[in-house]
C-alpha cells in the first residue's frame, strides 16, 4: 500500500481523518481535520475530497465536513453490538419510562467503556454520556462493572494508572479501586454518587450472556437519598436482558476485550 511523507499508508491517513470526528466534534473544517489528524492541509483536503465523492464524508453549505450517512449505514450493517442493542432496548424502554432519567448500555472497548445505546428525556439529570461516546473505566458506574469482570490483564493495566479524577468523588487510588471492584463483584452493581458530576449518581449492573459479562446496563439519576432504591429494579432488568440474549443467541458484544 502506498506510503507518504505525511505519515503512514493511505489507509492509515484515512483512518486518522475519520478518527478526527467524535460526539463532541461532529462537524469540522478541513483545517480542523488537518490539525487533528496531524496531516498537511493539502493531504487532508485531497483525502477529504475523495471520501466526499464516495459519500463517506459530506460538506454543508459552509464547506464544513461531517460523517456521511453511508458511513453510518456500513457500520450498522455489521455492527458487533447490533443484536445486543436490539435486545436490550426492549427492556431499557420500560425501565426508562419508570425511572424518568437516563438509561444507557455500555461495552468494554480497550481501556474504556463505549456507550452503544442511551435513552433520555427532557428534565433528566445531567448526563455526559452520548451514544458512541466513551468514559474511563475507573470513573463511571458502567466502567466499574465492566472492569470488575474484565480479563485480568485489562484490569491490572487500569489499576496501574493513571486514574484521572473527573470530580472530587472519582476513584483515584489503586487500593480504593481494588476494594470497589471487589464490592461490585460481591453485591452485583456499581453505585457512584457524584463520580462524574456532583448532581448525578451513576448505577450500573452487569448483563451476562453465555456465562460472560457482555455489557453494563446503567442509570444516571439525581444524587439524592432515593438513588440507592433503584439498584433492585436495575438488576432485574439486567437479568431479563441476559435471559433474552441467551434465548435469542445475540450474546456477542464486540469490543477489544469482552468482560468475563
Amino acid at each position: 500500500m502506498a506510503r507518504s511523507s505525511s505519515g503512514g499508508s493511505v489507509l492509515t491517513r484515512v483512518v486518522r481523518i475519520l478518527d478526527a470526528f467524535g460526539p463532541d466534534r461532529p462537524v469540522l473544517t478541513v483545517s480542523d481535520i488537518s490539525r487533528r489528524a496531524a496531516l498537511p492541509i493539502a493531504t487532508a483536503a485531497r483525502l477529504v475530497d475523495e471520501l466526499t465523492r464516495h459519500g463517506l464524508l459530506v460538506r454543508d453549505e459552509k464547506r464544513r465536513v461531517r460523517i456521511g450517512t453511508p458511513m453510518w449505514e456500513l457500520a450498522e450493517r455489521a455492527s458487533p453490538v447490533l443484536g445486543l442493542r436490539q435486545t436490550a432496548l426492549q427492556y431499557m424502554g420500560d425501565l426508562h419510562s419508570v425511572v424518568g432519567h437516563s438509561t444507557q448500555l455500555g461495552v468494554l472497548d480497550g481501556g474504556e467503556v463505549l456507550f452503544v445505546e442511551r435513552l433520555s428525556a427532557p428534565g433528566s439529570v445531567v448526563n455526559v454520556t452520548k451514544i458512541a461516546g466513551r468514559l474511563p473505566l475507573h470513573a463511571s458506574s458502567a466502567g466499574l462493572v465492566l472492569l470488575a469482570h474484565a480479563p485480568e490483564d485489562v484490569r491490572e493495566r487500569v489499576l496501574g494508572g493513571p486514574l484521572p479524577p473527573l470530580t472530587g468523588r472519582t476513584i483515584r487510588d489503586e487500593r480504593a479501586l481494588r476494594a470497589v471492584l471487589a464490592d461490585v463483584r460481591t453485591r452485583g452493581f456499581a453505585f457512584c454518587p457524584g463520580h462524574i458530576h456532583p448532581d448525578a449518581t451513576g448505577i450500573a449492573v452487569p448483563v451476562r450472556a453465555d456465562g460472560r459479562v457482555v455489557a453494563a446496563l446503567g442509570l444516571v439519576v439525581p444524587n439524592d437519598d432515593q438513588a440507592w432504591a433503584l439498584a433492585g429494579p436495575l438488576q432485574l432488568t439486567g437479568l431479563a436482558i441476559g435471559r433474552a440474549l441467551a434465548a435469542g443467541g445475540a450474546g456477542g458484544a464486540g469490543g477489544a476485550g469482552a468482560a468475563r
